[in-house]
């Protein structure tokens, strides 16, 4: 199908406005775009239709045109329901660049015009996929229609008999469903994420495959346009398919491939509503690293807490979590990739619980990631309650608090694949604060208790304010040599011994003092009769001349085993 048959088409409504000596190129598709740079989502051949609500001044006409004839597109044609004409600006635009520019009708809608091409392409190719593929590329040219991926999923799955999940890097679903309307579960979710994460960080191309159990799984990355590969892994979500991809036609792969550009406009556009958000967590920020008033931190946090927990009332108690992306040589990657890990960290609901989870706002200060994080206030007797049980030491606050571990128990493992290779990610959880007072307090916090995660072995660490008033405090400041030296003279001789016979004497070691000393105990935890774990500590305290009788030793041989 050519321009120029479009044209010739009176229900169609179009008006030619420049062009002409270009209308024999042919069209293979239509998309519906008011993006300012649709160029990611385009293959070229199309008919773009625009309401110009991208436009604000004269200037942006020939940027947004540039990006489609980078593209290759057949035409453009521009509505004029919202203006009272098409702008002069664009008309030259399009002569510059030899575009063929149409006007539309009022009267006619976009809809129209799409199902008019996608009819007249589908005629023109065989068989039943590709009508397929088309119904899909209307769906994309019309957007969402507010149905969000699950719509394309559900056209997965009614077209192609195709079950489908969208996740993110975290193992979050995002849209599908299993057999029975249930939720993909979530061990399967964070093998897949952390297969897709293994996967782009160590350069395969999509789609990967894996098999879990007796089921094959294809999984498509759903790009953002990011350079970085390891930015890519960290921020995008993908598309898990209950399929093996591997040998598919090239038209269901493209049409895969259609969905996820698709679904990648709705990441977009959730990123936009976050927008507002973000600023306020970094005028928030700002506010308390420069040390203003309190009075004007609260005067922020007032406007913050409309948008954070619509129709709240009262202000909530905060708390603060911060966090730290680096790369093997100290590389750190603060920014938007810090930024948007942190966001999908917090909107898992095993990290947060059932509340609603999108009421975040995330920060970005120097290299690392902050996040204000609201909790609903307490009832004067749910507030004494969490009083009471902050004076035992339970510091349950309620029950509505962020905890490090809950946070490390839900995305530790997709993120601990994905980083495996050179990557690492700490986090700090500060104590709930109810005031603006508290916030400079409670960022602090977050940043001694993320260093204290940081003096730990692993990809992914999290600590919490609880731990700031043990021990382990003192640990991240610690000089790594002196740390190294004390843990080698210490454990190495149990580690060589354990090398050369096989023992367990460094396992024993562990268990003993995890049993605070006792003998019975711990010959059960380990299975052991009582004799043959008196004979393991024995030589423990041979091959290290201490003796774990002695609070001293006992002392330093825990410290040792934290540190290494």
């Amino acid at each position: 199908m050519r321009l120029r048959t479009l044209l010739e088409t009176g229900s169609l409504g179009l008006r030619l406005l420049g062009g002409e000596d270009e209308l024999d190129r042919p069209v293979r598709g239509v998309m519906t775009t008011d993006l300012r740079d649709p160029g990611r989502y385009l293959n070229g051949g199309e008919l773009v239709l625009t309401g110009l609500a991208w436009r604000h001044g004269p200037e942006d006409s020939e940027s947004f045109v540039r990006i489609l004839d980078a593209a290759g597109v057949a035409g453009l044609a521009a509505g004029e329901a919202e203006l009272p004409g098409v702008p002069d600006d664009l008309v030259a635009a399009c002569a510059r660049h030899r575009l063929p520019l149409f006007a539309v009708s009022e009267d006619v809608a976009f809809a129209t015009i799409t199902e008019h091409v996608v009819r007249q392409v589908s005629g023109e190719r065989a068989g039943d996929l590709a009508a397929v593929v088309d119904r899909h590329r209307r769906l994309m040219s019309s957007g969402l229609a507010g149905g969000g991926p699950q719509a394309v999923l559900d056209l997965l799955g009614s077209d192609l008999d195709l079950r489908a999940w969208v996740l993110s890097p975290t193992g979050r679903q995002i849209a599908g469903t299993a057999e029975g309307g249930r939720p993909l579960p979530p061990e399967v979710r964070a093998a897949l994420a952390g297969e897709h994460l293994t996967a782009v960080r160590r350069g395969r191309r999509g789609p990967y495959r894996t098999r879990l159990g007796a089921t094959v799984y294809s999984l498509f990355p759903v790009r953002d346009g990011a350079r970085d590969p390891r930015e890519t892994a960290l921020s995008d979500w993908l598309l898990a398919v209950e399929a093996d991809a591997g040998d598919w036609p090239k038209e269901r792969l493209d049409l895969l491939h259609g969905v996820t550009q698709l679904i990648a406009v709705e990441r977009e556009r959730r990123d936009a509503a976050r927008t507002v958000r973000r600023r306020l967590a970094q005028e928030v920020v700002e506010l308390v690293l420069t040390g203003a008033p309190p009075a004007e931190i609260a005067a922020r946090l007032r406007v913050a807490v409309p948008v954070l927990l619509p129709g709240l009332g009262a202000a909530p108690q905060w708390q603060v979590v911060v966090a730290r992306l680096e790369w093997d040589g100290g590389q750190t990657r603060g920014g938007p990739p810090a930024q948007a890990l942190l966001e999908e960290i917090l909107l898992d609901p095993a990290a947060y619980g059932p509340e609603p989870a999108d009421r975040i706002a995330v920060a970005q200060t120097g290299d690392e990631a902050v996040a204000l994080v609201p909790l609903p206030s307490l009832s004067p007797t749910a507030a004494l309650a969490a009083a009471s049980a902050s004076d035992s030491g339970s510091g349950d606050e309620g029950g509505t608090a962020l905890r490090a571990d809950a946070l490390l128990a839900a995305v530790g493992q997709p993120l601990g694949r994905g980083l495996a290779d050179d990557g690492r990610l700490t986090i700090g959880v500060s104590a709930p604060v109810h005031s603006s007072e508290g916030l400079r307090g409670a960022l602090e916090e977050a940043r001694h208790a993320r260093r204290v995660a940081a003096a730990r072995t692993g990809r992914v660490c999290a600590a919490g304010h609880e731990e700031l008033a043990s021990h382990v405090l003192l640990l991240p400041f610690v000089p790594d040599d002196v740390r190294r030296a004390f843990t080698a003279r210490l454990l190495d001789p149990l580690r060589d011994y354990d090398r050369r016979h096989r023992a367990d004497l460094v396992e024993t070691l562990e268990a003993f003092l995890d049993c605070d000393g006792s003998w019975t105990r711990c010959a059960t935890r380990l299975h052991l009769h009582v004799n043959t774990l008196r004979y393991r500590v024995g030589r423990i305290e041979q091959l290290t001349g201490r003796d774990l009788s002695h609070l001293e030793d006992k002392l330093d041989f825990f410290l040792a085993l934290r540190m290494s």
